[in-house]
């Protein structure tokens, strides 16, 4: 993963570089480094300030250009808002804004003055100058691989190449921004993924991806198609029939937990890498989206990356189940009865809900095999699901209160927020098979809710929540920190839950 931004901290004495980045809180006088910017230029940003009305209301900025300074010729400034109402996911949409802002015009370099971020709480200081940094990583990120002349091209968005926050406490702050940019690492390979072309990322390209995570230290092993139907993984390569590219499982595993006989936390990723929808073809328009149909995929390998890189204290495995969904002489036809590793049989009667029998082996083999804390499976399972919630939310489907409240105060505390949707007894009529033991559709009305119904019937008594990440995951609104259209969704709620929750 190219770096897209350099990150630096140092300390408040030293100078600034040519762009100057100032936070300002509203009814409040400049103070420390920026009053003794506004002192030497004889008050030139106090009166910029005032001519303009600028009274540092939250996230509005300011362009104070031609500073009479030797080393400083530009300031940004930047309504923080009341930084006393400030929470963590404030600062890291702050750090976002600022690199947006300064991308916007096209400053390459430029330092910002994180004085109000440095809060002293008595013990160490608070983490906000960190999380600002941790925004704008977030926010510079670009996906470029195909284009020839990036470099080169005027119209580039992303430009800035080095930022630098000048910070009360150099040292912890470094620090505190390492975790935060290993879940930045996570971040930008769950966005690379989503991102990648189809032709490019078959299942044996994402499998390869996943490989490489044996080099921050995870654990990972691969199966070809022949290991799956070893492990009697039937429905996933029934999905996978109709593609000439054979279908994968990446294991990957994290040994982080003082003690290895720790439960392990277990993550499940959908990887569909294209979706036609099988003999049960989608509609033209618009089929070019279904290259992020492996959202659910990718951002389990970015998480795993993530728990790699900032060295977690936990257990944990993940799981993805790599095909590709075509229709050909040898692809599953609609009133066909398949095979699954829990030993249900399947009446498919829409190939394009393939997505379920990925993960239908992949729960069953992950509990069966890992006796796990708890199962957390993602996926771009349902168009129903961005009916119901549109493209703020994730809908979470669970088994159990607990587990669905650690991920709903996750979701809070990153801004990637989980909805609960019910599961219940009444909804499985509508998948009932009178020729197998369910179908893989229940019909028009509550499709997400069925889908989550079918998945759980792969779920004996393990703690399990289902997320469909169809509304999330690809061409979901763009924000402060999320430029892309693969927006690497789940990566920092589920590396937040872990941490908050599971670690030892």
């Amino acid at each position: 993963m190219p770096q897209t931004v350099e990150i630096a901290f140092q300390g408040l004495k030293a100078r600034a570089q040519s762009t100057a980045v100032i936070l300002v809180e509203p009814n409040k006088k400049l103070a420390g480094w920026a009053k003794k910017l506004d002192k030497a230029t004889g008050g030139q940003i106090n009166r910029a300030l005032s001519s303009a009305d600028f009274k540092g209301k939250a996230r509005t900025s300011l362009d104070i250009p031609g500073i009479d300074d030797e080393q400083i010729g530009r300031v940004v400034a930047v309504g923080v808002g009341d930084v006393d109402e400030l929470e963590e996911k404030d600062w890291v949409m702050l750090g976002g804004m600022i690199a947006g802002q300064l991308s916007s015009r096209r400053v390459r370099s430029a330092s910002v003055i994180a004085e109000c971020a440095s809060v002293d709480t008595g013990k160490k200081m608070a983490p906000n100058a960190a999380a600002l940094a941790f925004g704008a990583q977030l926010r510079c990120y670009a996906f470029e691989a195909y284009k020839a002349d990036a470099k080169n091209d005027e119209s580039r968005p992303a430009v800035l190449e080095q930022i630098s926050f000048h910070v009360g406490d150099e040292k912890q702050t470094t620090a505190d921004y390492g975790a935060l940019d290993a879940v930045g690492q996570g971040v930008a390979l769950a966005r690379d993924l989503v991102n990648e072309p189809a032709n490019r990322l078959g299942p044996i390209e994402f499998a390869d991806r996943c490989a490489a995570l044996a080099e921050v230290g995870c654990e990972v092993e691969i199966w070809d198609a022949e290991k799956c139907e070893e492990e009697r993984f039937h429905s996933l390569l029934a999905v996978a029939q109709g593609s000439a590219r054979p279908a994968r499982v990446a294991i990957m595993r994290w040994n982080g937990a003082k003690s290895k006989r720790t439960k392990p936390v277990c993550f499940i990723g959908k990887g569909v890498v294209f979706d036609t929808g099988g003999i049960s073809i989608k509609p033209a328009g618009g089929m070019e989206d279904m290259k992020g149909d492996m959202g659910g995929a990718a951002c389990v390998t970015g998480l795993m990356h993530t728990l790699a890189a900032r060295r977690a204290p936990v257990n944990a495995v993940g799981l993805v189940g790599l095909v590709e969904n075509m229709p050909s002489d040898r692809a599953m036809r609609p009133g066909d009865v398949i095979d699954s590793r829990a030993g249900k049989t399947i009446e498919v009667l829409n190939t394009d809900a393939e997505g379920r029998l990925v993960l239908a082996d992949l729960l069953a083999y992950a509990e069966e095999t890992y006796n796990p804390k708890f199962m957390v499976n993602l996926a771009t399972l349902t168009g129903a699901i961005m009916v119901a919630l549109g493209r703020e939310y994730a809908g979470m489907f669970s088994n159990d209160d607990g587990l669905s409240g650690d991920l709903s105060d996750a979701g809070f505390a990153t801004g990637e927020r989980v909805w609960r949707l019910p599961l219940d007894k009444g909804y499985d009529k509508l998948i009932d098979s009178k020729v197998a033991d369910m179908k893989n559709i229940g019909g028009r009305l509550g499709g997400s809710i069925t889908a989550a119904q079918f998945l759980q019937r792969f779920v004996t008594d393990t703690p399990w929540a289902h997320l469909d990440i169809a509304g999330v995951a690809f061409d979901s609104p763009k924000s402060e920190i999320n430029p892309s259209w693969g927006s690497g969704w789940g990566v920092r709620l589920l590396d937040r839950m872990v941490q908050d929750k599971y670690e030892s």
